[in-house]
């Protein structure tokens, strides 16, 4: 992951070597040569991410793209501190010791076993919520990601988790999938690590991003540095809310995305919120060699 890029270009490798002195240790070699059972612990995993990511924003930045092509920027959930720091707002040093950290406190803030996320697929929003609701019985059972129209995780309890996936087959979904995750994200099981949060943010620079960021709370463009903090704190409880965020950018008169980093999902999930919208996806060099061609001819 992110290898091809370190390898092309100076820049791109220079990306994960500010992030392994950052954390003091090689997470490089762990992101090219494993062992996947401790890549994806979401402690190594949240800042291996943002490091991949940024790594593919400078190749994208040595082909002759730059911050000021884009309108917006944004990032699915951990993917928020990668654009941040692709629009200058907080350092990729910063925001991989951020990131460490979030995923510690993620991970520290509800026991194993007793928290759970499953995607509810063929269930919109609205119909999640009644059923993430008549699921709680006094316990946490919230929705978590609106990922597309037909695409909604609900996060909480276990128990409450397992009772809404029953609850949402009966109201017509095509599916309840429960999923391997090590915590229950983005529900209000996660505010030890909210808070967590709150405090680290308190001592990090954050600089009024180049162009607008896309909070995963907000649904718009911020570009106000508290705001910005405060919203970061926010998104660890908060539902990331891709699905209106994305719609928000097409009302602004956004057509074309471009998904930085490891993988096509926001591509895929792009398509399904707004046909219209065109979206590719750099995960290699000639990835970014295409897209900086489509660009200089746009």
């Amino acid at each position: 992951m992110g290898k091809a890029f370190a390898d092309a270009y100076p820049a791109a490798k220079a990306v994960f070597e500010e992030v392994d002195d950052a954390l003091g240790e090689k997470l490089s070699a762990l992101i090219w040569d494993g062992p996947a059972e401790e890549l994806t612990l979401t402690a190594n995993t949240q800042p291996a991410l943002m490091a991949t990511s940024l790594a593919a924003f400078r190749a994208l930045e040595a082909e002759g793209v730059s911050i000021s092509d884009a309108s917006y920027v944004a990032g699915h959930s951990l993917g928020e501190y990668s654009a941040l720091c692709a629009a200058g707002s907080i350092g990729v040093g910063e925001a991989a010791k951020l990131l460490r950290l979030r995923g510690q406190a993620m991970q520290a803030a509800c026991a194993p076993g007793v928290g759970a996320m499953a995607a509810l697929l063929g269930l919109g929003l609205a119909d999640a919520q009644k059923a993430a609701a008549e699921a709680a019985q006094g316990e946490i059972c919230e929705a978590a990601n609106d990922n597309e129209p037909t695409q909604v995780v609900i996060s909480g309890h276990k128990a409450a988790v397992e009772r809404c996936g029953e609850i949402a087959k009966a109201m017509g979904a095509k599916r309840a999938m429960m999923l391997p995750v090590s915590a229950p994200f983005h529900c209000a099981l996660m505010q030890p690590a909210a808070d967590a949060m709150a405090e680290a943010l308190a001592g990090v620079e954050i600089k009024a991003p180049a162009v607008p960021v896309v909070s995963n709370v907000k649904c718009e463009g911020v570009t106000d540095p508290e705001e910005i903090r405060k919203l970061l704190v926010a998104q660890v409880t908060g539902a990331v809310r891709w699905r209106e965020g994305v719609l928000w950018m097409a009302s602004q008169g956004v057509t074309e995305l471009v998904e930085i980093g490891a993988g096509k999902v926001l591509c895929g999930l792009a398509r399904r919120i707004d046909k219209s919208l065109g979206a590719k996806a750099v995960n290699g060099p000639d990835d970014a060699k295409a897209v900086a061609a489509a660009m200089g001819e746009a």
